[in-house]
């Protein structure tokens, strides 16, 4: 039997990932495509229902995406969102117009018809609304189930045609019974039971990769974070010794994080693959001397491992395939079709364009960051690798103001850990999305017993997010961070101070750099 498939059509909105989570969440396999597929690709892909996102254009701009009536003619069940709502109505003949008054955030919704995917959700319900326009008049065999006080038709269905549209976001999880109505679709029209479960992942993937490489030698930049350590054990699996694994210790990570890596993937670890490990942390603090610009440390940063990988990629001599921890949302953010573009995700991971190799295999290309973790547990990765805290690039090179030196690294390493500790001991680590202790460049007075010092203020970061688009400032308790504070500047050298960041995203970035 075919696995069952969602699929949503982007129309520019910001929420088209957080769409496709949630239908994985519901036990659905989901993908994102371009609004530009044609009904033809489309009914290739056999899929069980199309949801359509919204977006910021308005239906009766001529220069706004647009689809044809034939997509809502095909049989298969459609559910419009938003500017997917309006869309709908439009192309079937009813009228979309401004509204006369927009209604942004969260939003009393009175239920007019529980027969159709508002089944179980209660009578008046809170929604997320994000519209200047509004369906004034629904097309010819819609009923509306769905109203608010400023926008007459907040939902419509046809259900003998199988189409559903909602003029909120119940994807956002201020949409506080949007998740049912989700489940509701995918379950009730569509006709799904849910069979996205990732251990079947993880053994066909495992079966994919094997039949992919055949007796090929493979090559892994492995990092130490969640993407690369899954998808390098995933390889080990498959391929076992035809794997090697190259790790740049670049002097730039958490506090012994560079032995818990060699520790899991090296010679006395579980896994039956080629480690090796670079230690070039010198190398990395020589050329970073005297740069304080934190783009070109960046940089810097990015090109001495691509070199460094490169020189241990020689030694190893040419490999058929090359594998990068690329995961679902580089792939959405770097662009669908005309979607705006986030950001650019070629060499995800760092790894060099020009390592000799035939083809590159991307085996966690169609996961998304919670499902990389769960694939992570199934194949026995131990949980502190899982579980571990989103880690840049650059490492702690963006987490120093100022320059950085191996006696900075010391300092940020040291309490960074101690403020992990004391989070973990609270039992908050499962709760605040992102939290670290970065290095600023500010010095000031202090003292410490009998002695006046002159050293560094240390900067403690936590925030909550869904997304990491946008993020909240954690409310830590204050007695957490009374006993973070005073472990640091008693036992972290060359600190005096220690500052809580209360800045939210935006206006600041969640690192510090």
């Amino acid at each position: 039997m075919d696995k069952e498939l969602i699929i949503v059509l982007d129309f520019g909105g910001q929420y088209n990932q957080l769409i496709a989570r949630r239908v994985r969440e519901a036990g659905v396999y989901c993908e994102v495509h371009p609004y530009t597929m044609t009904v033809e690709e489309l009914k290739a892909k056999n899929p069980r229902g199309i949801i359509l996102t919204g977006g910021p254009n308005s239906v009766y701009d001529p220069a706004s995406p647009h689809t044809t009536r034939e997509l809502f003619e095909m049989g298969i069940p459609v559910l419009g969102i938003c500017y997917g709502a309006q869309l709908m109505a439009y192309t079937l003949g009813g009228k979309v117009s401004t509204a006369p008054v927009s209604e942004y955030g969260k939003t009393e919704v009175d239920i007019d018809d529980k027969d159709g995917i508002f089944k179980g959700v209660s009578d008046r319900t809170i929604a997320w609304m994000s519209h200047t326009d509004y369906i004034e008049n629904m097309p010819e065999g819609f009923v509306r189930t769905a109203h608010t006080p400023v926008c007459p038709v907040a939902a419509m269905e046809n259900r003998e045609a199988g189409l559903y549209a909602v003029q909120f976001h119940p994807e956002v999880t201020h949409s506080e019974e949007g998740f049912k109505m989700l489940s509701n679709f995918v379950y009730g029209p569509c006709g799904c039971s849910g069979d996205w479960k990732m251990d079947s992942f993880v053994e066909e993937t495992i079966e994919n990769i094997r039949r992919q490489v055949g007796d090929g030698k493979v090559l892994c930049g492995l990092s130490g974070g969640v993407d690369s350590s899954v998808a390098a054990v995933l390889m080990s699996k498959a391929v076992g010794k035809q794997l090697t694994c190259v790790f740049v210790d670049h002097g730039l990570l958490r506090k012994n994080e560079g032995d818990e890596v060699e520790a899991v993937f090296g010679p006395e670890g579980d896994y039956d693959l080629n480690f090796i490990r670079v230690n070039a942390q010198q190398r990395f603090y020589d050329r970073l001397a005297g740069v304080t610009e934190p783009e070109k440390k960046r940089k810097i940063i990015g090109e001495e491992f691509i070199r460094v990988f490169e020189e241990e990629a020689k030694k190893i001599g040419a490999v058929d395939f090359l594998v990068q921890g690329t995961i679902y949302p580089d792939v959405i953010e770097s662009g669908l079709g005309k979607s705006a573009v986030i950001k650019s995700h070629h060499n995800v991971g760092g790894l060099p364009d020009h390592v000799e190799f035939k083809e590159i295999i991307e085996p966690l290309r169609m996961l998304f960051k919670d499902e990389v973790r769960k694939a992570g547990l199934e194949l026995g990765i131990p949980e502190y690798l899982v579980f571990r805290q989103p880690f840049p690039g650059p490492g702690l090179g963006v987490r120093i103001v100022g320059e950085v030196t191996a006696e900075k690294v010391k300092i940020v390493q040291d309490a960074d850990a101690i403020y992990r500790e004391e989070i973990a001991k609270a039992g908050l680590d499962k709760e605040i999305s992102q939290y670290f202790a970065a290095l600023t460049n500010m010095r000031s007075v202090g003292v410490m017993g009998d002695f006046r010092t002159y050293d560094y203020a240390v900067a403690l970061r936590a925030v909550t997010t869904s997304d990491f688009m946008t993020a909240e400032s954690a409310h830590l308790p204050w007695d957490v961070l009374e006993t973070v504070t005073s472990r640091i500047v008693n036992e972290v050298d060359h600190v005096n101070r220690v500052f809580y960041d209360c800045t939210g995203k935006p206006p600041g970035t969640i690192e510090f750099e």
